[in-house]
């Protein structure tokens, strides 16, 4: 079986943090699949999808420790050819990638107790941005 969701995401730019495991997680549950795999995409090179504890101390290290890999106002060369500012954006959004696989057993999420699906916008502008969210796997 293959079920298809969608979750949009208003966002402020400049390392915005989203929690997305609810929706994710309704995804799951409105498809019926019992076992399989969950891929969630975002179709943008400025944002990126990982896990974390979703708590203000570990988004704030994340922030932090992106800052000093890929810090704003350094000159990088996409700013150059575009002039848009958002150079850093799109090494850190490489950096995470764009993309996360989760296993589903028994109709759920197999998130850790403290694991939750972090998406970030990493573009210099307010956006409204879409995550794919694509079951595969069988139902119960």
């Amino acid at each position: 079986m293959l079920h298809t969701g969608r979750v949009l995401v208003n966002t402020r730019g400049h390392a915005d943090m989203h929690d997305l495991t609810p929706q994710a997680e309704h995804i799951v549950a409105e498809s019926g699949v019992h076992a399989g795999t969950a891929t969630l995409f975002t179709p943008s090179s400025t944002s990126a999808l990982t896990t974390i504890e979703y708590e203000p101390g570990a988004l704030d290290d994340l922030r932090r420790a992106l800052d000093e890999i890929a810090p704003a106002g350094r000159e990088y060369l996409h700013d150059r050819k575009w002039g848009d500012g958002n150079g850093h954006g799109h090494l850190r959004a490489a950096l995470l990638g764009p993309s996360l696989t989760i296993p589903i057993i028994d109709g759920q999420l197999a998130l850790g107790t403290w694991q939750q699906v972090l998406f970030i916008d990493f573009d210099v502008r307010p956006r409204r941005r879409e995550v794919i969210v694509q079951l595969v796997g069988e139902e119960a």
